[in-house]
């Protein structure tokens, strides 16, 4: 590491939120061709994010969910059909839904729709966070080197302390999934983390905030 000044930074700094970024229904389908590549196990790694929302809400820590959706008439992909994915998460295809099911989906959640990679890219994201008085974003779901990353990125550069939990989270191919993690620790040391680790941060920061209260 270039940096000798890196500061050591808790898991959980201030007040966190658990992002869970495009865990939506057709995560959990069996297809042989996809719009977008997933990489081996994405969809046992999608259902792990549904430990650290049971644990999030026992803590009294917001959930914060996302959902990638475009129009019918495609006017909103803009340059996303240049790369490698093909058209999806059309708001008239039922796949396109929250899996609210598999992630127990509730009014109480909040609910962020976006027509590009990150999450804060032309929405209301940034608006809710700082209503709720969120320093870090605690992030799992779908793709781990692209909408992940990009969201990453972004809170990042809004001075947001942000961790990923490894285990919830997969991309489009392992090696890409591998270098976007790798990326994201580069950025912030210590964002890679466990979630086990995860989960008792959230516990710890429940103690402290009852002590508190």
């Amino acid at each position: 590491m270039a940096n000798s000044q890196t500061p050591n930074r808790n898991l959980i700094e201030g007040r966190p939120a658990l992002i869970v970024i495009d865990i939506q229904a057709g995560s959990f389908i069996e297809k042989d061709v996809r719009a977008i590549d997933h990489m081996p196990g994405y969809a046992e790694r999608m259902g792990k994010a549904r430990l650290a929302i049971d644990e999030a809400r026992d803590c009294g820590i917001p959930v914060i969910f996302i959902q990638e959706v475009h129009r019918p008439d495609l006017v909103d992909f803009g340059r996303e059909l240049d790369g490698d994915e093909d058209i999806h998460c059309l708001e008239d295809d039922p796949n396109t839904e929250i899996a609210a099911r598999e992630m127990d989906f509730r009014p109480t959640d909040y609910l962020i729709k976006k027509r590009r990679y990150s999450a804060f890219f032309g929405t209301d994201f940034e608006i809710l966070l700082r209503g709720l008085k969120v320093d870090t974003l605690l992030l799992c779901g779908g793709l781990t080197d692209v909408c992940v990353h990009y969201t990453f990125v972004d809170g990042h550069q809004s001075d947001y302390f942000c961790r990923v939990i490894e285990d919830c989270v997969a991309g489009s191919g392992e090696a890409a999934h591998d270098a976007a993690l790798r990326a994201m620790e580069y950025l912030q040391t210590g964002a890679r983390r466990s979630l086990d680790d995860v989960i008792r941060a959230m516990q710890e920061y429940r103690e402290v905030a009852s002590a508190a209260a």
